[in-house]
């Protein structure tokens, strides 16, 4: 009968429910028992924990690997790859990882020593004779180790009108370097982080080998290793199989999608996995591609002209943590952040990589490696609380009157930019055809605080008879660089 039929469904499907509930707690009790009893399972939930944050179904997220004496331990994915077509994040999705391909450039240099083709004490015009003569020798080991004075492509490539969301090539950087007209300073007396120093690695590596670089380090480091999913990416309209797009979370929490079309081989465009990274990092401790020689080389630090050390080695940064030597480099740009940290006398390796900002992968491969180090470390130290420094007292700014000779227009002839420089309300704007509108507040006698991240400090500049000649302009990696006045103000 009918009736009877339905009642009988029914509760089969009722008694369906139930069982499959029963199934599901049970099965949630022995998952918890396994983690309780498996220590493996026991650290691989707490570093879940830390990734809590990220929603799996909506949220960009991680690719997270650890590593200890050739064995990986933990592989773990979190959020979407893609957020437009819901792909989730894998072990084999191919990241943009930013400035860690410095230290795939840092080994093609070493191997290239080793093989005696080249010396860390070259002049690097030797190799690259387009590159100004500055009446300073930039050696090899100066661009390696972040110590040369040349300046940095991004702040120098913005204030010269480019977006970091333009397309931005290698042939376009190594441009801009052959045009620079200064150094930050002498050769080996600092260290100032720049990125241009390492394309130009990557352009020696290309000239030596008769190769270009994403073929050389396929054939010399990428093949070997078996990183099938890992190139130099040298075309910015290049499809790549199972890649992740980067995002930005704004204020409300809504994602917005973040263009990648930079091409900087050597100092970042290295795409790959942690599949891959795995590879890489069981390579520093049981060297298969380039050899004990190599890699001792690769984290050895530079040093100054006055004998002092500096962390960078090639494309590391060696230090201590905890009582432990490592060795660690994190990767920024276009909104995907990136961490790998190695101790080398634990063959421990942690690799966070994240398609999101802002974010933080540094703290999270560190606190990873106090959970799976735990008994090897040094107790924490309490961080010593520092003192905030007095504000200074606000300069007074300059009456109208004052104001108007600052203003002009004004050219480099290094970077072919032109921005005109007019008074407004107690502080001067400096307008430029791509960047609008940058508020310029007064500090010193001449001298300005610009708004913009690339235009830091505008210092002006007086001839003898004590006019407004032009200004420099300077900011964390870029100093002074000259503009020339043109014409005052109509």
């Amino acid at each position: 009968m009918p009736g009877r039929h339905h009642h009988s469904a029914y509760m089969k499907s009722s008694l369906s429910a139930v069982l499959l509930l029963l199934l599901q707690f049970a099965g949630g009790r022995l998952a918890a028992q396994v983690a309780e009893n498996d220590p493996a399972a026991k650290l691989a939930a707490k570093v879940d924990g830390l990734f809590a944050g990220i929603d799996a179904a909506n949220d960009p997220g991680a690719a997270v690997m650890v590593v200890r004496n050739g064995d990986v331990l933990l592989r773990r994915c979190y959020g979407l790859a893609n957020l437009e077509h819901r792909a989730p994040i894998t072990s084999s999705t191919v990241f943009d990882i930013a400035s860690l391909s410095k230290q795939f450039a840092g080994m093609a240099i070493s191997m290239l020593v080793e093989e005696g083709r080249i010396s860390l004490e070259d002049d690097i015009r030797k190799y690259i004779p387009e590159l100004p003569d500055f009446g300073h020798t930039i050696t090899v080991g100066h661009l390696v180790h972040h110590t040369s004075g040349i300046r940095d492509w991004p702040g120098t490539l913005a204030l010269a009108g480019s977006r970091m969301d333009d397309v931005i090539t290698f042939e376009q950087i190594l441009n801009m370097a052959y045009h620079q007209q200064g150094l930050n300073f002498p050769p080996g007396s600092e260290y100032t982080y720049s990125n241009t120093g390492y394309n130009l690695l990557a352009e020696l590596v290309a000239r030596v080998s008769g190769k270009t670089f994403r073929e050389w380090t396929h054939e010399r480091i990428f093949q070997p290793l078996g990183m099938k999913s890992t190139h130099f990416h040298d075309d910015p309209s290049e499809m790549v199989p199972g890649k992740a797009y980067g995002y930005h979370r704004q204020g409300n929490g809504k994602f917005l999608a973040i263009h990648n079309g930079l091409t900087a081989l050597g100092s970042s465009s290295l795409y790959t996995s942690i599949d891959d990274l795995a590879k890489w990092v069981m390579n520093f401790s049981e060297p298969e591609v380039g050899g004990k020689r190599v890699i001792e080389r690769m984290f050895r630090q530079g040093s100054l002209n006055n004998g002092k050390q500096i962390s960078y080695a090639f494309g590391l940064v060696a230090g201590q943590y905890r009582g432990l030597k490592i060795l660690d480099h994190s990767g920024s740009w276009a909104s995907f952040n990136t961490f790998l940290l190695h101790f080398p006398e634990q063959g421990f390796s942690v690799v966070v990589l994240m398609n999101y900002s802002p974010a933080n992968p540094g703290r999270l491969a560190y606190n990873i490696a106090d959970l799976y180090l735990d008994g090897q470390l040094e107790p924490q130290k309490t961080p010593v609380k520092q003192e905030r420094a007095a504000e200074p007292a606000a300069y007074p700014a300059p009456d109208a009157a004052a104001l108007q000779e600052f203003g002009g227009r004004y050219k480099s002839g290094e970077l072919e930019a032109v921005y005109t420089i007019v008074p407004a309300e107690g502080k001067l704007m400096a307008r430029h055809r791509r960047h609008g509108e940058i508020a310029l507040r007064p500090v010193a006698k001449d001298t300005f605080q610009g708004a913009a991240w690339f235009m830091q400090t505008v210092e002006f500049t007086r001839d003898e008879a004590g006019n407004i000649s032009g200004f420099l302009v300077s900011h964390q990696r870029c100093r002074n660089q000259r503009f020339e006045k043109q014409a005052r103000l109509e």
